[in-house]
């Protein structure tokens, strides 16, 4: 099984002065291909803790989406920290270079930058095309200026309308082969009258029955006026869903609970 991570890098995510949205959307994108999310993590803008965190994650054989922090302004780490974890240097991809070159030429028929790539500006611009040595383009559809690829590992922009599409190509092209290749299900039930510790024993013996199984519980104490309460409930292997669902429900009904 292929597990799939996310890494969001920024300092604005971790002040509060924006509210991250990819974690929701990569679970949305993955979902929909019949994959699941194994991980997140949220950096800030720290370089030695990105190189630390790359390390140990491209030392591993999970795909990671990473978001954010590929830009060229001095608050941007992600291409070097790659870079590092990776024992590589930077160098200017030649199709970076050419897609910044003309996406340049299109902002400047607007009036919006010079055409000279020789200009000062145009050259912190190619910046963003300093990939670690050996890295593949991730084209991306809203401006031309590409994310990259080492390994299994996938950097792109941190604004959304860029992000996303990108991850989705990535998906669609890279990995169509692993979409809806293990059906997977989830059922649960809302438990009352019964505390969680008198529970665990059940979901320990469940989960040692139906090995493809996961047991959880999600207590409530009872917001919003309502009954405190367990959602108890097995997710996994589709076939093994109902029969581990049906234990548990047994199970409550022989502890004395009550089932919603």
């Amino acid at each position: 099984m292929v597990n799939f991570g996310l890494i969001i890098v920024g300092d604005e995510i971790l002040s509060g002065k924006r509210q991250d949205k990819h974690f929701a959307k990569v679970v949305e994108l993955l979902g929909a291909r019949g994959l699941q999310l194994s991980w997140a993590r949220y950096l800030g803008d720290d370089r030695e803790r990105l190189v630390a965190t790359l390390r140990e994650t491209l030392a591993g054989h999970d795909v990671v989406f990473c978001c954010g922090g590929i830009g060229a302004t001095p608050d941007d780490h992600t291409r070097q920290a790659a870079a590092a974890a990776l024992g590589v240097p930077l160098a200017l991809h030649p199709e970076a270079e050419r897609l910044i070159t003309v996406r340049t030429m299109e902002m400047a028929r607007e009036g919006k930058a010079a055409a000279d790539m020789a200009a000062p500006e145009n050259r912190q611009r190619l910046r963003m095309g300093e990939f670690p040595q050996g890295a593949q383009i991730v084209p991306n559809p809203f401006n031309r200026i590409p994310g990259f690829k080492v390994r299994q590992h996938w950097f792109v922009p941190g604004f959304p309308v860029m992000a996303w599409p990108m991850i989705e190509w990535a998906l669609d092209t890279h990995y169509r082969d692993l979409f809806h290749s293990q059906a997977r299900g989830d059922r649960s039930m809302l438990v009352y009258e019964l505390a969680e510790s008198t529970l665990t024993p059940l979901m320990e013996a469940v989960e040692r029955e139906f090995g493809g199984i996961k047991v959880y519980s999600l207590p409530s104490v009872g917001e919003g006026g309502t009954r405190r309460h367990i959602e108890l409930g097995a997710k996994g292997e589709a076939a093994q869903v109902e029969p581990a669902f049906e234990r548990l429900r047994a199970g409550v009904l022989a502890l004395g609970g009550t089932i919603g």
